[in-house]
């Protein structure tokens, strides 16, 4: 069957087409998306503003007509952090829906973070042992970690790139001072989780997701999105490290240059690299693996097993 994913998250609007049975992965088909960074579209009450609602209404409208046009059956609409926390979520929530129909499910950060963690294991398998996994995401940081397809330990931090950029680096380049706020803020806050992960032992296999640690990722010789899904990937603390001092000088338009970063999360990358630095740091990570499935690929996954559990028991039924 053709499965539509519409992801609403704090930087992307993200409508991804896949073809999907139970017990396969599923196969992307069809990308349409907009870069409408939601959480800096904010009024003075924290609300997103009326631009912002209107930007957002017009993405789903499109994403219906390529749902036709695709020939998709079934659509999975989900948002993140920037709904879930903007002031006037629930408006937000009723405006999307009487005009376009579609019913958002505003995920937690624990789920955001335990549907992840579910693409993870399935990418990497059971050969990895204990997982942890890392992902930056415009308004939170999601960490889990544990044995299974459900994590022993899943936590969601407000430490999301954009979210920090807005608030502690908004200029087109770092004030030091602020800079130095920043680092001790972001530590501060994540070592509030590090002793709920720590305690389940060492992880046999760290991993990251999302934009910002794919990006890191190539900025630090990691191959390009071309190579395709299946390259080996990852981030290292030492090649980060060398080049977070260099972001640190860096203009905007700068960081616009490096291979690997878009224009578009250009302005977030010094402060995403700030959080990847510090979970690597703290958790004691010299490396952490790229994965290319997160959470919209979880997401498909805990559908098609609702899907196959209801087609075990119709076969069961009939067979006995």
């Amino acid at each position: 069957m053709r499965l539509g994913v519409l992801d609403v998250g704090s930087n992307t609007v993200h409508f991804l087409v896949v073809d999907a049975h139970p017990g396969a992965a599923p196969l992307p088909a069809y990308s349409h998306k907009a870069e409408l960074r939601l959480a800096e579209l904010l009024d003075e009450g924290g609300g997103i503003s009326e631009p912002g609602v209107a930007k957002l209404i017009d993405m789903v409208a499109s994403s219906l007509r390529v749902a036709e046009d695709k020939g998709v059956v079934d659509i999975l609409p989900f948002a993140t952090s920037a709904i879930r926390e903007a002031g006037n979520g629930e408006e937000v929530l009723g405006r999307v829906a009487a005009e376009t129909g579609v019913e958002l499910q505003v995920l937690s950060g624990q789920d955001e973070a335990r549907l992840t963690f579910l693409a993870v294991r399935r990418w990497f398998g059971w050969s990895s042992g204990r997982l942890l996994n890392l992902d930056i995401g415009g308004g939170s940081l999601e960490i889990a970690c544990g044995l299974d397809e459900q994590p022993d330990a899943a936590c969601s931090l407000p430490l999301g790139a954009g979210r920090l950029t807005g608030r502690w680096l908004p200029g087109e380049i770092a004030d030091p001072e602020r800079l130095r706020e920043l680092r001790r803020h972001i530590r501060a806050e994540m070592a509030t989780v590090v002793g709920e992960v720590s305690r389940l032992g060492p992880p046999d296999h760290a991993v990251a997701t999302s934009k910002t640690f794919k990006q890191l990722a190539r900025m630090t010789g990691a191959a390009p999105a071309d190579a395709g899904p299946y390259a080996d990937r990852r981030l290292t603390r030492s090649g980060l490290s060398a080049w977070l001092p260099r972001l640190s000088g860096m203009t905007v338009a700068e960081r616009a240059q490096i291979p690997g970063v878009s224009e578009g999360r250009a302005k977030q990358l010094l402060a995403g690299a700030l959080v990847a630095d510090a979970a690597m740091d703290l958790f004691g990570l010299d490396e952490l693996d790229i994965c290319p499935w997160a959470l919209r690929e979880g997401i498909i996954l805990r559908r098609l097993d609702a899907m196959g559990s209801s087609a075990d028991r119709r076969s069961q039924a009939l067979t006995i």
